[in-house]
């Protein structure tokens, strides 16, 4: 498998699971929007702008798995997001799931040496196919 057919499935991958992705981020700290973009492009190396993580953000919000307030110690006011109880749930039952899935893609053969043509040099994709 190519390069670019890796970060094709590396961008389908992140962006169908992208609001856990988010849920994520926010256990390991409260962030502003911003952040939430550019942590998403540094830890999976893909882009997702504002007109596609605002929404989510919103979506989330109102679904209670994240809580918003305003920070207004900046310059500029910053709404900063954090994970609510609902949201801890949430991502702990998804964590499981993607365990389950993982370990059933494993069982049909679709480890990561198969996967990847035997070339073990993308670690994101491995440790999501070796959970």
């Amino acid at each position: 498998m190519n390069h670019q057919t890796i970060k094709k499935v590396e961008l389908k991958l992140v962006r169908g699971l992208l609001d856990l992705v988010v849920l994520g981020l926010l256990k390991e700290k409260d962030l502003h929007g911003y952040g939430i973009i550019t942590s998403i492009r540094r830890n999976f190396g893909v882009y997702f702008g504002p007109s596609t993580v605002y929404p989510l953000l919103s979506e989330l919000e109102k679904a209670g798995d994240i809580k918003s307030e305003w920070d207004l110690t900046h310059d500029r006011p910053r709404k900063v997001y954090s994970l609510t109880a609902e949201g801890k749930s949430l991502l702990t039952g998804a964590e499981e799931s993607l365990y389950q899935i993982c370990t059933r893609l494993n069982e049909f053969g679709m480890n990561r040496l198969q996967f990847n043509n035997g070339v073990e040099d993308k670690p994101e994709v491995n440790s999501m196919l070796s959970m």
